[in-house]
């Protein structure tokens, strides 16, 4: 994908800003185009957004690790257990308790 499907989608999210999944589908493209940093933002943007958009916790988390900013990764990972638990979600919470027991010690 390119920037023009980011693009599309930022236009999106001027008709609808409300629109998690748009945001979502521009942080995961950053990532396709290597631009991490970039991706880090627009999930931080979805977070700041869509609290319950447990997704981007873990995605974010892992996208903060391919920075080396695992103090950012391992917040990201306790906030989105504590998300997926008040949601409901217990497999986002595994995925996120597994991604955290993975990261190196603070």
């Amino acid at each position: 994908m390119s920037t023009s499907r980011i693009e599309q989608y930022r236009a999106f999210l001027e008709k609808d800003p409300g629109n998690s999944f748009a945001r979502y589908v521009i942080a995961q493209e950053y990532l396709k185009l290597d631009d991490v940093a970039g991706a880090v933002t627009a999930f931080n943007e979805l977070i700041t957004h869509d609290a319950d958009y447990v997704a981007a916790y873990y995605h974010g988390g892992k996208a903060n690790e391919r920075l080396d900013d695992m103090a950012a990764a391992r917040s990201l990972y306790e906030n989105g257990i504590a998300v997926a638990e008040r949601i409901g979600d217990s497999h986002a919470r595994a995925e996120l308790e597994e991604a955290l027991a993975t990261l190196p010690p603070a």
